[in-house]
């Protein structure tokens, strides 16, 4: 079999640990897409005892928080989940690439894969109006990527 389709999607959370970190600024748009996220996750199979979630202050928090639970927790897989709308000074796009750029080094440092379920929205209403979908490809992400990556430390052995 060719090497690119080896790894077919696996929706299948049965097996897995998530952490989910979600931040409390825009707390109502957060909770839509937790929600959601949590909706789709025990969907796919996940159990509720086998998913931690944390809340923090806000998006610049998210960072420090995962990367906690993904270096002293037994999770497959992470979630961040947030909301950082533009606003009327540069502040936006500080805590936009900060929180952007910490979850990417986290993710490759740790090697544990993190779904990025920060929105960067121009309004409140774009927010709103991207915030379950989100959430429901958060945890698609977050079990398709644990389940390829035990893949291939297992077909590596």
């Amino acid at each position: 079999m060719d090497e690119i389709f080896k790894f077919l999607p696996n929706l299948n959370g049965e097996k897995l640990s998530i952490g989910i970190v979600c931040s409390r600024f825009y707390e109502e748009i957060a909770l839509i897409q937790l929600n959601a996220c949590k909706k789709e996750l025990f969907s796919l199979g996940i159990c509720e005892k086998n998913l931690t979630t944390i809340m923090v202050p806000g998006s610049l928090e998210l960072a420090v928080m995962l990367s906690h639970m993904a270096k002293i927790s037994k999770l497959n897989a992470l979630i961040a989940i947030g909301a950082i709308i533009r606003g009327e000074t540069y502040h936006f796009e500080i805590v936009c690439n900060e929180t952007a750029a910490a979850i990417s080094s986290i993710t490759l440092e740790t090697g544990i894969s993190i779904a990025n379920g920060v929105l960067t929205v121009n309004s409140y209403e774009q927010a709103v109006k991207r915030a379950l979908k989100k959430g429901i490809d958060c945890a698609r992400v977050a079990i398709e990527m644990a389940n390829s990556i035990m893949e291939l430390k297992n077909n590596s052995k």
